[in-house]
């Protein structure tokens, strides 16, 4: 035989039972393979151009008027030529078809077409099970079963912070809701976050759902962040501190997916790594500290708190610094001898940076502060890239100390005008690696 060891393979495999159709003919049920399905597998299989079909005779058997609607009976005969190399491989095959129709032209052409696609269908059957002769088989065995019969789908049952069961659920949107009106209800973070991780399973079989609405688990965790915000709100004790109980063994714990505390307060502490987007914004905002060029970016002073893995220092200690510098600081090994070479405190800057945060927004910035607490300790934030609107109005905050010196502790430092030491903010760097710098005054 001239087919190739592709076309071999192909027709030797068995028939998926996914193609397989059945219908009652005189009380019993009949498996078949749908005609389109028939000949796409031989496009597939011989190529759109290595087959054809001729239809040799046709024969209308039977004609009838009955109830208003002609109907008609054809037999045809069909020959298959399969063109395999130099070898022309010919099968035929006889069907029948028959149809009803409100006129006598429609009856006969799908009649005809009918016994033309049959006998194809018969012709075809001979090269193998994808084209429907495994279906000859009473056992079927050329047939790919399905795995396993299906699940019939569990009910959804919503349980609460304790693990009890509330209610049940057939239907996977009303399960969402009343999951939704639990997390609402809830009293505190802590009982919050347990209602949702007794009833992650749920979740899961809700997003495995066909019936669930498109997006539900997304807006499930939108809803479970509102929540979280809200109750955070309500324990800040309107000064915009979190409330905390005096005692180690009160602190309050919240959770993500593992239990987090707030290690500031232990007796024996971490450093506070405080997260302030509102705050990037605005250091971003601000010229740089050593040429004046804007926007900037939000550079965090390495030093300025002990060294963590893959842990920025808090968003307080930022100071303003163009793409140039914020590249060349970031490839120096000694930041705190980078800034003293510049007669440049970039503490003191920051200082006065957080100090017109606070008294610009003070609610946003206790907010984010409230939310930084209750998020991992872990939290990593990208220095903040650069406005996209340069028309934004923009502030120079300076500070009433002498640059390069630090204030006293408790010294209040008001808004002036900026009086912070920069070199050479007349120009512009032409060298970015050494660039030009005046003597300070």
């Amino acid at each position: 035989m001239a087919f190739t060891d592709t076309q071999i393979s192909q027709l030797k495999a068995k028939l998926d039972s996914r193609h397989v159709r059945t219908r009652t003919s005189n009380g019993s049920s009949l498996s078949y393979v749908e005609g389109w399905h028939v000949i796409a597998e031989a496009n597939r299989i011989f190529g759109y151009d290595a087959w054809d079909r001729r239809t040799i005779a046709t024969n209308c058997i039977w004609t009838a008027v009955k109830g208003g609607n002609h109907h008609a009976a054809y037999v045809a005969k069909v020959r298959v030529t399969v063109r395999a190399g130099d070898v022309n491989i010919i099968r035929e095959g006889s069907g029948s078809g028959e149809a009803a129709a409100p006129t006598p032209g429609q009856a006969h052409e799908l009649a005809l077409k009918g016994a033309e696609t049959d006998a194809t269908k018969r012709a075809l059957t001979t090269f193998g099970n994808l084209f429907g002769l495994a279906l000859y088989d009473p056992e079927q065995a050329g047939v790919k079963k399905v795995r396993g019969a299906p699940k019939s789908a569990e009910p959804l049952v919503l349980r609460s912070a304790t693990g009890a069961s509330i209610s049940s659920h057939e239907n996977a949107n009303n399960f969402v809701e009343a999951l939704k009106l639990a997390m609402s209800e809830a009293q505190n973070i802590e009982l919050l976050y347990d209602v949702w991780e007794q009833n992650i399973k749920s979740l899961r079989a809700v997003n495995r759902s066909a019936s669930a609405k498109p997006g539900v688990v997304p807006t499930l965790v939108s809803h479970l962040r509102a929540c979280a915000v809200a109750l955070v709100k309500e324990a800040s004790n309107g000064s915009g501190h979190v409330v905390r109980d005096e005692a180690p063994e009160k602190l309050r714990l919240h959770r993500s997916v593992h239990q987090k505390i707030d290690k500031s307060v232990l007796t024996i502490g971490e450093p506070k790594r405080i997260r302030s987007k509102e705050h990037l914004r605005f250091v971003a905002s601000q010229p740089c500290l050593i040429c004046g060029r804007s926007p900037s970016h939000a550079h965090h002073v390495r030093y300025a708190q002990s060294r963590g893995l893959s842990l920025k220092v808090s968003d307080e200690f930022t100071v303003p610094l163009c793409a140039i510098h914020h590249h060349q600081i970031h490839t120096t090994g000694k930041e705190q001898a980078w800034w003293q070479e510049r007669n440049i405190d970039p503490l003191q800057v920051a200082h006065g940076l957080w100090q017109s945060t606070s008294e610009r927004n003070p609610r946003v910035l206790a907010a984010e502060v409230s939310s930084s607490v209750l998020n991992e300790d872990s939290a990593r934030a990208d220095d903040a890239a650069p406005p996209l609107n340069g028309s934004a109005q923009r502030e120079d905050y300076a500070l009433d100390m002498p640059t390069g010196s630090r204030a006293p502790e408790g010294q209040k430092r008001e808004r002036a005008t900026p009086k912070v030491n920069r070199a050479s903010t007349s120009g512009r760097c032409s060298n970015t690696r050494n660039p030009r710098r005046e003597p300070p005054a």
